[in-house]
């Protein structure tokens, strides 16, 4: 597997994540099969959050690899917090206490990376930092970074925290890339051009900032994916096309038109079929041409000016 390094953090990275969001739909047998493997093929970055399975995907992850010291140093595992029932909640004693609980079903004494799990409408960046400062020192988390935030939320932390924010993780697949699209749609006047978050592709890539791409394969907001689905016969015939001209399969393909991208991007999967997990994987040995690139992308139904 290729590596990447996450933002600033020093860390080499897989390109490609493997998401633990539906890993509690295994029983702990297929989940030790289908984390072992993904550890076979060089896809040891492991994405959780404490909201996944309300805790339980960290538990069985832990359950399902039994680790121990040694091993877990082999693994990069990051996990996500702030998300509570009907609110979001960015308190440092919710942060302290969220990351004691996801160290205990993860059975290990620290994260990799903490993210901070979409926004805080009352975030208090001081507050954050504090947090974040008191976990570092204890050696609980070791890497910090946030998710769905725009350029001004990063930087309103930014002003206070001590360290680099490594990661933003943002909902992007090739049928939902406004922040690509709005992109090419600079001074024009149409639908395309509006600028729904702050030019946070460009603003990630100048603070060397590792995009996270989540539901790679989705459209909408967990509509369905656009993969051998009808609505989508162009993007499909596109993509099917590509993928026989580089001899792998549509799933390949789809995390590939991301990895081409030159802001080097870390895809993060959902699948728990170790098919398409190898699928994944193999995204990052191709590389599409800007011809095939473009072609994908407007056959998704994205406009150039």
């Amino acid at each position: 597997m290729k590596t990447i390094p996450l933002g600033k953090s020093g860390l080499q990275v897989p390109t490609v994540a493997v998401g633990c969001m539906r890993l509690n739909r295994l029983s702990a047998a297929e989940a030790e099969t289908f984390l072992r493997t993904a550890i076979s093929l060089g896809a040891n970055f492991f994405d959780h959050a404490d909201i996944y399975g309300g805790g339980a995907c960290e538990s069985l992850f832990a359950q399902a690899l039994h680790y121990n010291a040694d091993q877990r140093e082999t693994l990069l595992i990051q996990s996500k917090c702030g998300i509570r029932q009907g609110r979001y909640d960015f308190s440092k004693e919710h942060i302290l206490a969220a990351v004691d609980d996801s160290l205990a079903r993860l059975r290990t004494d620290y994260l990799d990376v903490l993210l901070l799990h979409r926004p805080d409408a009352l975030m208090e960046p001081e507050e954050v930092a504090e947090a974040f400062c008191v976990l570092r020192e204890n050696g609980k988390v070791r890497h910090f970074g946030v998710s769905n935030q725009n350029p001004m939320q990063i930087r309103l932390l930014q002003k206070h925290l001590g360290v680099p924010i490594a990661a933003n993780q943002l909902q992007l697949s090739v049928t939902n890339a406004n922040m690509i699209e709005q992109g090419q749609h600079v001074n024009m006047t149409d639908a395309a051009a509006v600028n729904r978050d702050g030019s946070v592709l460009d603003f990630c890539r100048l603070e060397d900032i590792t995009i996270q791409p989540w539901s790679p394969f989705q459209y909408g907001f967990f509509e369905g994916v656009f993969l051998d689905n009808p609505k989508f016969p162009e993007l499909n015939q596109a993509i099917s096309e590509v993928a026989a001209a580089h001899g792998v399969t549509n799933t390949a393909i789809a995390v590939a038109w991301l990895l081409r991208h030159p802001a080097n991007m870390q895809p993060v999967t959902g699948t728990m079929n170790i098919g398409r997990l190898r699928d994944c994987v193999a995204a990052a040995d191709v590389r599409l041409s800007r011809e095939e690139w473009y072609q994908i992308f407007r056959a998704a139904g994205h406009t150039l000016p």
